[in-house]
């Protein structure tokens, strides 16, 4: 798959901190939180597709979100945390790259998918006659469809940018999980054109669906200059807890990406941010802000 010149057959990660007493510690917050993720979302998924009050396109989309979040968390989550307990932290080239693709996969359908909801939410609030004739069960499929293609595309793009680099050594990568950065410092050839592409479809993926997402609420604001207060407030609630997520996940994801390529301490904690911690708070943002999703929980996990 490689070019013929590379000789690295894997990379040693330097994780978080260099401490073990830190690690050790790290290793029962984080294990914590992935558990705590993966019961938090998979209760959401389960709640709305067993409940018939939550049928709604709104939902269907958020059950769609909570799953990727499962994919997107396990994706770097459990190397990560078991890591935190090895002495030497490795990883194949292959398994590099097959982790990278998934993370920029998953991710990149996280994108497209917060952008499908803002659509949802400015087509509910906006057209609310025609809603369910517009949100339609083959609509809602094919935005599904777009945002795991979308993903996709992204994802097989920034690999194919860093198919033919060769890795002639070294091998040791300040980071704790596979990202395209902390690689391309290590490929023994000039980087800087294929930084620049990289950059180019990561940033460009983050910005233009962040200017869609801005539309779509500017044209809510709009509409609701003329609804009554109770209206508008009525709208505005079941717009926050989005408007919540896309900040978490968009704004650790545009510092590391949008800006130039450079190696800082901060960007550990970034993406501890957006790949650990954003999937946790998702589904307790959307649960504890939504009335509907808590009583449906209520009736179907305690029984009255």
């Amino acid at each position: 798959m490689y070019n013929h010149t590379s000789n690295v057959t894997e990379f040693i990660f330097l994780g978080l901190s260099p401490k073990q007493e830190v690690q050790r510690v790290c290793f029962v917050v984080f294990l914590f939180v992935y558990v705590a993720t993966m019961l938090g979302n998979s209760l959401i998924v389960l709640t709305i597709k067993a409940s018939k009050s939550l049928g709604s396109p709104m939902y269907f989309f958020l059950s769609q979100l909570s799953f990727v979040e499962i994919c997107y968390s396990s994706t770097t989550s459990p190397k990560f945390i078991v890591d935190l307990l090895a002495e030497r932290k490795t990883i194949s080239l292959e398994g590099y790259i097959t982790q990278l693709f998934f993370i920029h996969f998953f991710g990149g359908t996280e994108i497209f998918l917060l952008t499908v909801m803002a659509y949802d939410r400015c087509v509910a609030i906006c057209k609310p006659l025609h809603y369910m004739t517009i949100m339609s069960q083959q609509m809602c499929g094919l935005l599904l469809g777009v945002a795991w293609v979308g993903g996709f595309l992204h994802s097989i793009a920034q690999i194919l940018l860093m198919f033919r680099l060769p890795f002639c050594g070294p091998n040791v990568i300040d980071h704790y999980f596979c990202d395209l950065p902390p690689l391309l410092e290590l490929a023994c050839t000039d980087t800087y054109f294929i930084g620049q592409l990289i950059a180019v479809n990561g940033g460009s993926l983050s910005l233009i669906s962040f200017g869609v997402l801005l539309a779509s609420y500017v044209v809510i604001l709009v509409h609701l200059r003329g609804c009554s207060k109770e209206g508008r407030q009525k709208a505005l609630s079941t717009c926050a807890s989005h408007i919540t997520v896309v900040a978490l996940f968009f704004g650790p994801c545009v510092f590391i990406y949008v800006r130039p390529s450079t190696t800082l301490t901060t960007d550990k904690m970034a993406a501890i941010f957006y790949t650990v911690i954003t999937p946790l708070l998702n589904p307790v943002i959307y649960s504890l802000r939504n009335a509907e999703v808590k009583i449906a929980m209520k009736k179907l996990w305690v029984g009255h």
